[in-house]
């Protein structure tokens, strides 16, 4: 079902779902009963644009922690269970804004209950999430294997096991490492339900190869009209995790804001260092709030042209570079100065 038509779910003071934009997840690495610790990496994350933040919870310290961490962030928080019930029952108690369970590790449909007899007394919603690498061993002799179809089938068991107990207050997220079977199961799930999608490639990688798939991965899920929510899932700072999903929304139209940079791949004719101005470029412009194109071009002679869509830009040349405004060549400037030269231009933008 395409994202336009899903049910509305909110989480704390955020809604997901029929056709609310698409929110941008990411999960912290602290400690979560290190409150401090915990607090700022969250507050870095929120000005980095995370709007919902998961902490792990496997312990009571950790759920206790949830109520001091949710009074100093602004952002939802969402607690992660694995396979205590108790543990989802106290993280809602001191504030969690949602939680995350896979009710098949919760343990008897007793256990569940308690847990859903919480969250609708609080009207909490719960995120069901399934992951290919805990695919039941009946599904896996079913199909053959772990396929689409089997997390498919997996995920909808547990949350029919859950409409039996009167709570569709619900997220579904399916999560598979194999970059085409988790595109197929999203195309299979969309098809059979109205919740709303958490979407993401697990076990992505590092930053390098995590993006890439991650990229790939979320950008043919996305394009079809599937998914309410991303994390991009990298072995890695999580700050980067909020850069990447930034950038695959707006590259797929999904979300507008931000200075986009293009830059050219260097060549025989580059004389400076493009490689060096290019990442000073995007670390210049992350905290302008412009919705501008910038383009960074290695060649002065075809730079200025091949980047006219771009608003405003900088081509290199022997020594010394231009200064570009839609194509049209503004000044000459040494090279040591064009990175100041164009943080003086964006500074009369804003």
């Amino acid at each position: 079902m395409h994202r336009d038509n899903t049910k509305e779910v909110q989480i704390g003071a955020r809604k997901i779902g029929a056709g609310n934009p698409i929110l941008i997840q990411s999960m912290t690495n602290t400690k979560t009963q290190d409150v401090r610790a915990t607090v700022a990496q969250i507050l870095e994350l929120e000005r980095a644009g995370c709007e919902i933040i998961r902490c792990t919870v496997p312990d009571m310290e950790a759920a206790r922690a949830i109520g001091e961490i949710k009074k100093q962030i602004h952002i939802p928080l969402v607690a992660d269970i694995h396979f205590d019930y108790k543990m989802a029952i106290a993280a809602m108690e001191n504030g969690a804004d949602k939680i995350r369970i896979n009710p098949g590790n919760i343990g008897s449909e007793e256990k569940v209950k308690a847990v859903i007899d919480v969250a609708r007394e609080r009207e909490i919603p719960i995120r069901i999430g399934v992951n290919s690498g805990s695919l039941e061993k009946h599904l896996i002799e079913k199909y053959g294997g772990v396929t689409a179809e089997g997390i498919v089938e997996s995920a909808l068991d547990k949350v029919h096991l859950v409409e039996k107990m009167d709570f569709d207050n619900l997220v579904i997220s399916i999560k598979s490492s194999d970059v085409l079977m988790c595109v197929k199961a999203h195309e299979l799930l969309a098809a059979r339900t109205r919740y709303p999608l958490h979407v993401g490639i697990t076990e992505a990688g590092t930053v390098r190869s995590g993006n890439i798939k991650s990229a790939i991965g979320l950008g043919l899920i996305l394009n079809q009209g599937i998914g309410d929510t991303i994390r991009v899932s990298l072995t890695g700072d999580p700050i980067e995790e909020i850069k990447s999903a930034k950038l695959i929304l707006r590259t797929l139209g999904l979300r507008k804001g931000g200075i986009e940079v293009v830059s050219c791949p260097t060549c025989g004719r580059t004389r400076i260092d493009l490689i060096g101005l290019a990442s000073k470029v995007e670390k210049l412009v992350e905290d302008y709030p412009l919705e501008l194109k910038v383009a960074v071009m290695g060649c002065a002679v075809n730079g200025p042209g091949e980047a006219r869509e771009a608003d405003l830009g900088v081509a290199g040349g022997q020594g010394e570079g231009l200064l570009f405004k839609k194509g049209e060549i503004l000044r000459k400037v040494p090279e040591e100065q064009l990175l100041s030269a164009l943080k003086e231009e964006l500074d009369h933008w804003t």
